[in-house]
């Protein structure tokens, strides 16, 4: 079975890439939203994130992956205290999961056949302490969207039917990837994700060649081709471990976050999740930089990933909210 395509062979798609470096770093940032046309490597660089992550040590045989014995739910039923390394969970969500599906229902095969009620964890439960990807995002169903809302802002899966009432935590980075012409995403959701990315097909005749010539070599020189690349990966995680532990030893000076609030108001974002996520994204972007302190550079850098979703909409502004934020960063923060 053929690995997924590797991170760091993915040709172009920067600010995509970026974006979910960061958040690697910093889950508290909040989850990426990407949009863009079909083809433009939305899922293959979501998938090839599960690879690159570190892993994570978790108490064996958690059915949500707590880092320590006394974490687990009490409704699990787990032999001993012994912890062991797992890849960062990578789950996804498919468009037509049920409820039960998602948060998890009464284990119909043990209420059937020994007559006790029990719990079957959920997708959400999979997804603790690392990433829930949803693909065509804005064509969730409604029911479910105000759901991983509810979640995301408790960091808590409640399940109470059929007699079951029952508690666990639930905290992902929440991944979303989506096509705008088949709709837009709810605002509510959309305010929940930290990053948003939009992505496009390349216009440059070279960089079309090279993602031919490295899908051509995964697919019919596939060994070679892995060595090479996952040796790039193994690096960039080495320097996502070593960000993690930079990021508790920046300096943030006072003018850096002068620079945020300044900057979000002149923006008009909504509410203060656009500072305190520029602030985590900057910082994380700092520390991947192996720099030490947070400067006007490293804000500037991730501005537009950052906000432009949280921008409201000028009907007499043609320009896209890409482009209205590095205007208005040059204008606050100076090219």
């Amino acid at each position: 079975m053929k690995q997924p395509f590797p991170f760091s062979a993915i040709v172009g798609q920067e600010d995509m890439k970026r974006a979910m470096i960061l958040t690697a770093i910093d889950p508290g940032i909040g989850g990426v939203l990407v949009f863009g046309d079909r083809g433009t490597g939305k899922s293959t660089a979501v998938r090839a994130l599960a690879a690159l992550l570190p892993p994570i040590a978790a108490v064996k045989g958690c059915p949500v992956n707590a880092a320590r014995r006394a974490d687990c739910p009490d409704w699990a039923v787990i032999a001993g205290d012994e912890m062991h390394e797992i890849p960062t969970p990578v789950v996804d969500l498919p468009l037509g999961a049920s409820e039960d599906r998602v948060t998890g229902a009464l284990d119909i095969e043990k209420a059937l056949t020994n007559g006790e009620k029990a719990f079957q964890p959920g997708l959400l439960a999979r997804a603790n302490r690392g990433y829930l990807y949803i693909d065509e995002v804005n064509l969730l169903e409604d029911h479910i969207v105000d759901l991983l809302l509810d979640v995301a802002q408790s960091g808590e899966n409640v399940v109470e039917r059929e007699g079951l009432s029952i508690r666990h935590a639930a905290r992902f980075v929440l991944v979303g990837s989506g096509n705008p012409e088949e709709g837009e995403l709810r605002p509510q959701l959309l305010d929940r994700f930290g990053l948003s990315v939009d992505v496009a097909s390349p216009t440059d005749i070279e960089q079309r060649i090279e993602v031919i010539k490295r899908r051509d070599a995964y697919e019919n020189d596939y060994t070679a081709f892995m060595v090479r690349w996952q040796a790039e990966d193994a690096m960039l995680r080495d320097r996502i471990t070593a960000a993690r532990v930079a990021l508790k030893q920046l300096d943030t000076p006072e003018q850096s976050l002068r620079d945020v609030a300044e900057l979000c108001i002149a923006l008009g974002s909504d509410g203060l999740r656009g500072e305190l996520t520029l602030l985590k994204a900057a910082r994380a972007y700092a520390a991947f930089r192996d720099d030490t302190a947070l400067t006007r550079g490293h804000i500037r850098d991730v501005a537009a990933l950052a906000l432009r979703h949280r921008m409201r909409r000028d009907p007499l502004d043609d320009a896209g909210s890409g482009t209205r934020v590095a205007r208005i960063v040059a204008e606050t923060l100076g090219s």
